[in-house]
């Protein structure tokens, strides 16, 4: 594989299944794991990040009038839920997991310290991790990029339900150009929504680059074999 360590990014809606009439699908969160799985076969380093938006989306509550800031509250203890449950479908699959959260619950998961998270990755363990970055107004977009940054990871990959980053949106528009590389500048400028400003300033700054692919298609992209996008600073 071109890359030794990644930082996955999987969105809390992809483990409701593609019907969403569950708040987790099993047989969806089988199917990520089955991913990870085949990427740990093929010695690559893996940390995650999952999003919380199959439980709770705090800026969603926070518009319906709980306290913003414990609404986002909610929404990182959602994501905590979501890792427990892909640890488990994990470890049945005979891959070592570590769970690590940034707020404090030390009886149910480990807390995140960046040294024992790259320890553990070391020692081929997945470590994923949970609560975003452990402060309210933060998505898991931007806790995916700090996360990755932190643990030197060499290309931060969200996996998303399109297979890259189009002009326009494909489903609507069926002249939207696929973008096979395109650079942080342009993303930015041409405002194209794959993820939020804050993820995208620091991976920019930081000079990570960025991979979006389908769901299903993340160890065949990283291998230059499905189709993807790659955003370089």
């Amino acid at each position: 594989m071109k890359f030794k360590r990644i930082l996955l990014k999987v969105s809390g809606e992809r483990l409701a299944g593609e019907q969403h009439d569950t708040v987790l699908d099993v047989h969806a969160i089988e199917e990520i794991a089955g991913e990870i799985a085949a990427l740990v076969a093929k010695k690559v380093e893996i940390g995650v990040v999952i999003g919380g938006g199959n439980i709770v989306r705090g800026k969603e509550y926070a518009a319906a009038g709980i306290v913003p800031a414990q609404a986002h509250q909610m929404g990182m203890l959602a994501t905590v839920i979501n890792a427990l449950a892909l640890q488990s479908v994990l470890e049945k699959a005979g891959v070592m997991t570590r769970v690590m959260s940034a707020i404090s619950i030390d009886t149910v998961v480990e807390p995140y310290i960046r040294r024992r998270a790259m320890r553990h990755m070391e020692k081929g363990r997945v470590v994923i991790f949970a609560a975003g970055t452990g402060n309210p107004f933060f998505t898991t977009d931007t806790a995916g990029a700090l996360r990755a940054i932190e643990i030197g990871a060499e290309v931060y990959i969200k996996a998303t339900k399109v297979d890259g980053i189009y002009s326009a949106d494909p489903k609507k528009d069926k002249k939207a150009k696929h973008y096979a590389k395109i650079a942080y500048k342009d993303v930015l400028v041409g405002d194209l929504q794959v993820m939020d400003g804050s993820a995208i300033a620091l991976c920019k700054e930081n000079k990570l680059p960025l991979m979006v692919c389908k769901v299903g298609d993340v160890v065949e992209a990283l291998a230059g074999k499905a189709k993807h996008t790659l955003v370089v600073a």
